[in-house]
């Protein structure tokens, strides 16, 4: 499974997704603009190490594709291999789960159109912009795209991405 990685993640939010992530057994992968770099929190009481880019991933291979909220949505929309990493996997049927401000990547994406969505409520006016249906609930599914409000919906966002994943088996 594939998270996505920069500056200014929430801190609650990651954190909690790959402790959820662990304990079901699965292993994550953090990609990021560049490899084996130190990428700190919104908050800044947390950092992780990206493990790889999104070049060097091959979308079908991934079980599934999260994009954790914070600042960090905003800077990894600029980005077009992860940008296109998120494309190949909904293209391929892979899971693709974005919480919070995540939902801003799933829009540059070209993702949001005819789906049912929720996300982080500021941003809930660009989900309808760009054409998705914006519901206010914890986790919305809609044909492989599982989106969650807050970090208070991690752990039945996890759940939905999970449950997704062993569908697809």
């Amino acid at each position: 499974m594939a998270i996505l990685l920069e500056e200014g993640f929430d801190d609650d939010e990651l954190e909690r997704i790959l402790t959820h992530i662990r304990s079901a057994g699965l292993e994550s992968v953090l990609v990021a603009p560049v490899a084996s770099r130190r990428y700190t929190g919104r908050q800044q009481r947390t950092s992780f190490t990206s493990d790889t880019t999104a070049g060097a991933l091959a979308a079908a291979d991934l079980a599934a594709v999260i994009v954790p909220g914070g600042y960090a949505p905003d800077r990894l929309r600029m980005r077009h291999a992860l940008l296109d990493l998120v494309r190949h996997a909904i293209a391929a049927g892979i899971p693709v789960g974005a919480i919070g401000h995540g939902a801003q990547v799933l829009i540059s994406a070209g993702a949001v159109a005819g789906h049912t969505m929720t996300c982080w409520p500021s941003i809930a006016i660009d989900v309808k912009n760009a054409g998705g249906l914006y519901v206010d609930r914890p986790v919305a599914e809609d044909r492989g795209i599982i989106t969650a409000r807050k970090t208070d919906d991690v752990v039945p966002f996890v759940d939905a991405v999970l449950a997704a994943i062993r569908r697809r088996r």
